[in-house]
């Protein structure tokens, strides 16, 4: 009896099926990580399908068009620092200003981690502004409210604790801080090191000095 032996098959191997949340969920955190580093306006879809091996039909089928795909990077990136943040700022095993302290401190890890090759997406988006899309201007600015409302409620909790004076305007001081940090991350990828990160935390600080 001759065994007979089934075809080689040759050409590309078949592609790997995904469900609707792993391919989706994978674009947006590649998506995040392109425009991190390369900004909006210079970042096209191709790169991103390339680096996860997505087929364009597929991300036609999950995003409209650029824009939505970008917003929804962007409603990702901001629920991702909002988690960070709350789980320095919310710490209560520290005192307020050394929870801020400790995040300075993991950013300026991850700026390290990516040889500055990243930043705040925000940041980087706001640069960008001119060339955005209108939609991304609002979207923006909700973020930097809800990261000043954050930060707004650790330096209440450290008036409370008499660590900065009780007349402290806590909200004029988390917006200061977003302004002048958003300018440090700026200023650290250009010169490739940590030091402006430092230089603005010092002079937050002893800002708050009683």
């Amino acid at each position: 009896m001759t065994n007979i032996k089934p075809p080689i098959r040759r050409g590309r191997p078949p592609k790997i099926d995904r469900d609707f949340t792993d391919t989706r969920a994978a674009l947006l955190k590649c998506g995040m990580e392109v425009l991190t580093e390369q900004g909006f306006a210079a970042t096209g879809i191709d790169t991103v399908l390339k680096r996860i091996s997505v087929p364009k039909g597929s991300f036609y089928h999950y995003f409209d068009n650029k824009e939505a795909f970008g917003q929804e990077v962007l409603k990702t990136y901001a629920a991702y620092f909002a988690r960070k943040l709350d789980r320095w700022l919310l710490d209560d095993s520290a005192l307020p200003l050394q929870r801020i302290a400790n995040f300075v401190e993991d950013a300026k890890a991850g700026m390290q981690k990516y040889q500055f090759r990243r930043g705040c997406l925000v940041g980087n988006l706001g640069q960008e502004i001119v060339v955005l899309p209108q939609s991304f201007r609002y979207e923006l600015e909700a973020v930097l409210l809800d990261w000043e409302r954050r930060l707004a409620a650790c330096l209440s909790l450290a008036k409370d604790q008499k660590q900065i004076g009780l007349d402290s305007d806590c909200d004029a001081l988390a917006a200061f801080f977003w302004i002048g940090w958003e300018g440090a991350v700026l200023r650290a990828k250009l010169v490739q090191d940590v030091r402006p990160m430092d230089s603005f935390m010092n002079g937050f600080l002893a800002g708050l000095e009683l």
